[in-house]
């Protein structure tokens, strides 16, 4: 698979992902909030529910592993917020194997522990080309809307002007608010926050100088759900519900997948995004989203999430 995409009578055209993880947010919440930024990416393509397996914890660590992963917990062998015992050496994030096995630019900004330092058995992402970390400085809600506010300003320029060929942004401040809070007002403000945050980064993106000869891919995902009283890590349906948005030259505006989605589906739609088929002996466990050659799905997919940030800017 060719990395750029040639529409006739264009210069090439370089692909490029960007993957927002937004920790703890509940599906049935959203159509309740104001998501603008969210709903131009589930417009320019789709939104769909994720429902965690039953052999993975709903813990953000087993999550976020699979999630960038591309395999399943019982491969990835983190099993909590402990990622003592990994196996990472053989199953690593989609970051560092863009950059160790294809020279690709990646970027992580982060401010949990355990996704990019080594604490707790971390980290997660192992050798991006590019990271930030930024810690908080007290475990309360408006410490992490402080780490999530700093990790969005570097990022955002990071995006704007950095030849990065795939990056992930982790904004955790919701669900420490629903721990700390539980799911009610101060919960679905922090949403909101995560929301305009992602529109920024997305603002930032089609600010590139470059952004007229690129086609980006834009996945939004979250690892898990929460108890109406703050909270994961059993097997109800609040808690096992995740979802998945993207939207990119792949992908048909409006048009929900065709099969269930599962986590281990958003590293793997990564590697296909930037026309790079994933070696079967990595033994990866998902698969795309969904794709389509038609030159008119990518012309109306640019158009429709251009049109929705213009509305909503």
């Amino acid at each position: 698979m060719d990395e750029t995409r040639t529409v006739p009578g264009d210069a090439p055209r370089t692909r490029r992902v960007l993957v927002v993880g937004i920790d703890g947010v509940r599906l049935d919440l959203l159509d309740t909030l104001a998501t603008p930024h969210l709903d131009a990416v589930r417009d320019a393509g789709f939104l769909a529910p994720v429902l965690i397996d039953e052999q993975t914890p709903t813990i953000s660590g087993p999550c976020w592993a699979t999630i960038v992963t591309g395999v399943h917990v019982g491969k990835h062998g983190i099993w909590n917020n402990d990622f003592a015992g990994h196996r990472l050496g053989v199953f690593p994030d989609f970051t560092t194997r863009l950059a160790r096995g294809f020279g690709r630019k990646t970027f992580v900004a982060a401010g949990w522990d355990p996704l990019v330092i080594a604490q707790d058995g971390g980290p997660l992402f192992a050798a991006p080309t590019r990271l930030v970390y930024v810690a908080p400085e007290a475990h309360t809600a408006e410490a992490w809307e402080r780490v999530d506010e700093e990790i969005t300003v570097d990022a955002e320029l990071v995006l704007r002007r950095d030849p990065i060929d795939a990056a992930f942004v982790y904004l955790g401040a919701a669900d420490e608010t629903a721990h700390l809070h539980g799911c009610g007002p101060r919960y679905r403000t922090s949403i909101e926050n995560a929301d305009a945050r992602l529109g920024r980064l997305l603002e930032a993106v089609r600010g590139r100088a470059e952004y007229a000869l690129e086609d980006w891919t834009i996945i939004v995902v979250t690892d898990h759900g929460h108890v109406d009283e703050g909270g994961h890590g059993g097997r109800s349906t609040l808690e096992r519900t995740a979802w998945i948005a993207a939207c990119g030259p792949d992908i048909a505006p409006g048009v929900a997948p065709e099969r269930e989605l599962r986590h281990v589906d958003v590293a793997v739609h990564a590697f296909t995004a930037l026309g790079l088929e994933p070696d079967r002996h990595w033994t990866l466990d998902g698969r795309p989203f969904a794709t389509t050659a038609a030159e008119s799905v990518v012309h109306e997919a640019e158009l429709a999430l251009a049109e929705a940030l213009d509305v909503e800017a």
